[in-house]
């Protein structure tokens, strides 16, 4: 007997347009308490959007406001501050 291919979830990064596998890319959501958090489990409730693990996609994604778009939210400057404090964390460039 032959095994199915197991399905892989896709999920398109909101600045880069790139589609990846799920798991190799980061979920951000916007919660019922009007902030955007970034969702490691990939689980919590909230509209969720993603980005790259990538420098250059969260910056596009929040210079252009694409994440905003996505996530249908204005972030507040502690909110934006929060979320460039992770970026500077990542890698500069890379492959997914």
């Amino acid at each position: 007997m032959s095994r199915k291919n197991k399905h892989i979830p896709q999920r398109t990064c909101v600045a880069c347009r790139q589609r990846a596998n799920k798991k190799e890319l980061i979920r951000l959501v916007h919660t019922n308490k009007g902030v955007v958090e970034i969702d490691t489990s990939a689980r919590k409730l909230g509209r969720g959007a993603y980005l790259c693990p990538i420098r250059s996609c969260w910056a596009i994604g929040l210079e252009r406001n694409y994440l905003e778009r996505a996530l249908r939210v204005k972030l507040s400057a502690n909110n934006r501050r929060a979320l460039i404090n992770y970026s500077d964390n990542l890698s500069k460039e890379g492959q997914l």
